[in-house]
């Protein structure tokens, strides 16, 4: 089904059985089927409208919010790091920001440009197209509530300028439009002094070092905070800090955290996934949600 990409003319890099791994915070999982990093906005339309729809794609940003299964992905992944990433300011109040940026630039980037109300994307370790499709958030702040407009692209290479009210848009959710991974975003927010902006951002990432174990391989946060409560404080009272598979353990430092040593697997920190949701939902009746996206196939399972 996909042996036609290899015949296909694009600027960008077009690859068969690509390592997913080294492009995921959590360094585990198996390779693509083909991988393909556009030039740009353009070179990807051109890509999409020449592959039938019923080849199966994902998009993938920094990778910090999927766990990519041993086996790999099938079809097409999409890489947009270092590409669609450009930084505009538009006016006093608004700025232009690709999808393939990296959200911790994006706040410094606003920060600079003396506009404020975007420091808490310092915090997010991911892109914003992947922040978009999650509503992502950090101390308090969400990026929906920024959002003026949104372009999004389908999957026939169709580009589609969105607006907040066309989406169902909830605590980590965002529905409808299904089928579109968004290129590009236009946030609007307050002028202010970029010296404070700046400084708030380095409290914030000290913060952060300080509570989180940013020295090992992760996701960030796996499970969403259930209704009223906190999904670390669960897992802590649930006795699950230190619970290991292979390589991979439950953290010591922040209990929604699934680290590993180098050794684990996607199926270590998998299993740990399942384990945690379990026995949380035994001890408190509450079943945990995962923030994180499983992607692929299991090892050994075409």
């Amino acid at each position: 089904m996909l042996t036609h990409l290899a015949n296909l003319r694009v600027r960008g890099r077009l690859e068969r059985h690509v390592p997913l791994a080294p492009m995921t915070s959590w360094r585990v999982g198996g390779p693509a089927d083909w991988l393909f990093e556009p030039e740009d906005a353009d070179d990807l339309a051109h890509l999409l409208a020449s592959i039938p729809e019923s080849v199966p794609r994902m998009v993938l940003g920094l990778g910090s919010n999927v766990l990519i299964r041993d086996g790999g992905v099938e079809g097409l992944v999409i890489h947009l790091t270092g590409t669609i990433n450009q930084r505009l300011r538009l006016d006093s109040e608004r700025v232009e920001l690709g999808a393939g940026l990296a959200c911790p630039q994006a706040a410094r980037f606003c920060a600079n440009e003396g506009l404020t109300g975007a420091e808490f994307l310092a915090g997010i370790p991911g892109t914003l197209g992947g922040a978009l499709a999650m509503n992502a958030g950090a101390w308090g702040g969400e990026i929906w509530p920024l959002v003026e407009w949104a372009e999004s692209i389908d999957g026939r290479g169709l580009r589609h300028v969105r607006t907040p009210a066309e989406y169902r848009i909830g605590y980590r959710s965002v529905r409808g439009c299904e089928g579109e991974f968004f290129l590009r975003v236009v946030l609007r927010l307050q002028p202010g002094d970029p010296s404070t902006a700046k400084a708030r951002i380095q409290e914030l990432l000290r913060e952060r070092a300080e509570k989180q174990p940013l020295g090992l391989p992760s996701c960030g946060s796996v499970f969403r905070n259930p209704e009223g409560g906190h999904a670390a404080a669960l897992i802590e009272q649930a006795g699950l800090k230190g619970l290991h598979r292979g390589g991979a353990e439950v953290s010591l430092k922040h209990a929604n955290f699934i680290t590993h040593d180098g050794s684990a697997t996607a199926a270590d920190i998998e299993w740990l996934m399942q384990e945690v949701q379990a026995r949380v939902e035994a001890r408190f009746n509450i079943r945990l949600v995962p923030e994180v996206r499983v992607i692929g196939r299991r090892e050994g399972h075409p």
